[in-house]
């Protein structure tokens, strides 16, 4: 069987939808046909199933993961009485989650990561340090330690946008920030994005914020951040591929640790974390990233990088307090490469990947 003409793009979405195409159509007609295009069954339908997934009470669907994660840190500024609070977030993520904090009013303080790239509560600041809340970022699908949920007694968030389908769906905290970016695991054509929550509190508090306070006959200032019946209809027909979906995930990540076992690239899910994670991204760690990113490039296996900087790092944010020293997530941020993983890659294209990445690392 040849290899010759392969061409890996990093994302499977076409593919996917011309699996889906036909139950994707008919859906959407449906929901064109009558008239019904905001706040209908199907998305009533979506939220309960969202809800339901993530053993939460309430999910209120949204425009984006950032915006769920905006509205969530809105609703916690106003609890805690300090002005401006201070949130707790991680070196290594992608800026929307520094964005919805600062734009609901707080003060970030950039935390160094582990060797995987995720919040390292052993380096949370001491006393001198006053911060009111913790952003938990389980980084390319890696579920939260569950040592935060100990550790940490004040508010503890997650922006789960990368992560919430890793170990069945258990959210620390009381609020979650989810994302149905077209990039992710399980994705919207368009973004998408819900706060999944216990509270009755956050519940209405999130329904006002989407739909300009309608929710509670405009006692509240919102603003207009909805998945339309459309979105959510389309959504609900990849409920029933979504379990075969993350199977097919686990099975491609499975072997390509395998493969990677004794290499000079060291994948960032292993033995220890398999079992907690999403495969959302599939990531690996090598001293020359930008050789072999070049390697595959020339090979046609479309890569990207996740991410080349930390935060304190981008104009954006670097006068936001942090240590002075952040080691970690800076080493981990000029050896990272993430490789395409989706359920829609054939045998033969799973193998070609892990081949040239052998053969490129040796």
């Amino acid at each position: 069987m040849t290899t010759t003409g392969l061409t890996i793009p990093f994302t499977g979405l076409r593919k996917q939808y011309n699996n889906l195409r036909q139950e994707i159509l008919d859906v959407t007609d449906e929901v064109l046909r009558s008239g019904q295009l905001m706040d209908g069954n199907y998305t009533a339908e979506f939220a309960h199933w969202l809800a339901k997934k993530n053993t939460m009470r309430h999910a209120v669907l949204c425009h984006s993961g950032t915006q769920a994660l905006e509205i969530i840190a809105q609703f916690y500024r106003e609890q805690v009485g300090i002005n401006p609070p201070t949130v707790v977030i991680p070196a290594l993520t992608y800026p929307a989650t520094a964005n919805a904090w600062i734009r609901a009013g707080w003060n970030i303080y950039i935390l160094d990561t582990d060797h995987n790239g995720q919040m390292d509560y052993r380096k949370l600041p001491g006393p001198d340090v006053s911060y009111q809340a913790v952003c938990l970022v389980g980084l390319y699908g890696h579920s939260i330690n569950r040592q935060w949920q100990d550790h940490y007694g004040n508010i503890t968030i997650e922006d789960a946008a990368q992560h919430w389908l890793s170990d069945s769906c258990h959210r620390v905290g009381e609020s979650s920030a989810i994302s149905f970016d077209p990039t992710k695991n399980f994705a919207n054509y368009g973004n998408g994005g819900a706060v999944v929550t216990v509270s009755d509190e956050m519940y209405n508090f999130a329904k006002d914020m989407i739909n300009n306070g309608k929710h509670h006959k405009h006692s509240e200032v919102g603003t207009n951040s909805r998945m339309s019946e459309v979105d959510c209809a389309q959504m609900m027909i990849k409920t029933r591929h979504l379990d075969a979906w993350q199977a097919r995930r686990r099975a491609i990540a499975k072997h390509w640790i395998d493969r990677l076992k004794n290499s000079a690239a060291r994948s960032l899910i292993d033995d220890s974390n398999f079992n907690r994670h999403c495969y959302h991204k599939f990531v690996i760690e090598t001293a020359n990233r930008d050789a072999l990113q070049h390697d595959l490039a020339l090979r046609k296996i479309e890569t990207k990088i996740h991410y080349s900087e930390p935060l304190q790092e981008l104009p954006a944010y670097q006068h936001y307090q942090g240590p002075d020293m952040l080691a970690a997530s800076y080493a981990l941020s000029r050896r990272c490469l993430s490789l395409p993983i989706y359920p829609e890659l054939t045998d033969l294209e799973v193998e070609y990947v892990i081949d040239q990445v052998l053969a490129s690392v040796s």
